[in-house]
């Protein structure tokens, strides 16, 4: 379950991604109530900032996978991760200081989502650097355990300080102080058991080269199609989590902390199964996409808070299947002079679906309830699965077709 992380660099880098994703998951639930505060429980407002921040990866996202492919990735990834730090730092002060303002929150939202355009793709693609194909399975599920394990403690540990320091200021200035140990892990790392892809020079066309890559092989385009539409209502979730507390079961910061990391207790149990896995498959990829689908609307119909609760388990396990699965697939069937471009349009289908799914939800529940947008969003979700397995059999029976008459 662990093998990966035998290798001294890839130990380096989980470590410095585990304190760091801590310290984003408080900053993700800080941001969000002091949106809420400031706007005094704005579900539309909330829906505007989440779509703000992922709005630049549906505009840049695959510049940002051309960029992974032309350039050396570990001092990206430094430049980037230096870059949120400031962002952070500078939020934290305006909070601290009484100066912040909503759209404070609207701009770093924006800035965020501008530098993940290339850290993240950056930073899916370097993982096979570090394993190589062999582990690359089993790296990408411990990340997402890491990640879920932050999940799990960060809203947490958020909200019960936003409580006990009575704002949201200091956990931003501890997010910034966070950044230290990624960037410390990525600077000592050992550059001669690297394998870096060949960098790919600059030239015309490399944009389009990766989008016909993609839509020329169906075990890349399945999955990304599958992303795209579940990712539309996955990444609203935390805001429906947010809204569901407060606003339905009436619950303060450190209990809307709570829901977060039960959900996210699910999804480091799915992780944690997937690292096990050498492999994953189809039949799993949709599996886990239905089942989230349905999960969200039987979280909608929770009629208790402990139900609620309950609820999340399977709903995370179900997305992080997914998830992980579908990071594992396309990065397993695309050539290393390609990575960086294709997990740009996976990263940009992945986050890119927020600023038209957030929003809608949010205004969904401001006119029906949170109740209501959250069951909508996971038919919407089932919906989407199939909508995903038609477009992949037209879209690669019309590629096939070409093929021949261009032949």
């Amino acid at each position: 379950m662990f093998r990966s992380l035998r290798i001294h660099n890839y130990r380096l880098f989980a470590a410095g991604g585990a304190v760091s994703n801590l310290g984003g998951w408080m900053q993700r639930t800080a941001q969000d109530w002091l949106v809420l505060d400031l706007t005094h429980g704005s579900a539309a407002a909330l829906g505007t900032t989440t779509a703000l921040q992922f709005l630049p990866m549906l505009l840049f996202g695959m510049f940002g996978g051309v960029l992974a492919d032309r350039y050396p990735k570990r001092p990206v990834l430094i430049v980037a991760q230096s870059l949120m730090a400031v962002l952070a730092l500078t939020m934290g002060v305006l909070t601290v200081t009484g100066s912040a303002q909503v759209w404070h929150v609207y701009v770093m939202a924006f800035a965020l989502g501008i530098i993940s355009c290339v850290e993240v793709p950056t930073r899916q693609a370097f993982v096979v650097e570090m394993v190589g194909r062999e582990d690359l399975a089993n790296a990408i599920a411990l990340n997402s355990s890491s990640f879920q394990l932050a999940r799990v403690l960060g809203p947490a540990i958020g909200g019960v300080l936003i409580y006990v320091l009575g704002g949201t200021g200091p956990i931003f200035l501890v997010n910034a102080l966070s950044f230290a140990g990624v960037i410390a892990g990525l600077v000592f790392m050992r550059k001669s058991e690297l394998t870096p892809a060949e960098l790919v020079p600059r030239a015309k066309g490399q944009l389009r080269e990766g989008l016909r890559y993609v839509m020329d092989r169906p075990e890349l385009l399945m999955p990304i199609l599958l992303v795209a539409f579940v990712s539309m209502f996955s990444q609203s979730f935390s805001m429906s989590i947010a809204l569901m507390a407060r606003e339905v079961f009436k619950a303060g910061a450190s209990s809307f902390g709570l829901a977060s990391s039960v959900f996210a207790v699910g999804a480091l149990g799915g992780a944690l199964f997937a690292a096990r896995r050498t492999r994953p498959s189809r039949r799993m990829l949709i599996a886990g996409a239905v089942s989230f689908g349905l999960f969200q609307v039987a979280t909608g119909l929770a009629p208790f808070y402990p139900v609620y609760l309950l609820l999340l388990i399977p709903t995370g396990i179900a997305l992080i299947t997914v998830n992980t699965a579908a990071n594992a697939s396309v990065q397993l069937a695309t050539s290393p002079e390609m990575r960086g471009r294709v997990m740009g349009i996976y990263v940009l289908v992945f986050t890119g679906g927020a600023p038209l799914g957030a929003p809608l939800i949010g205004w969904i529940s401001e006119l029906g309830g949170p109740r209501v947008g959250v069951m909508i969003a996971g038919v919407l979700c089932v919906l989407g699965t199939g909508m995903a397995l038609l477009l992949t059999k037209a879209i690669s029976g019309r590629a096939r077709r070409t093929r021949l008459a261009t032949a």
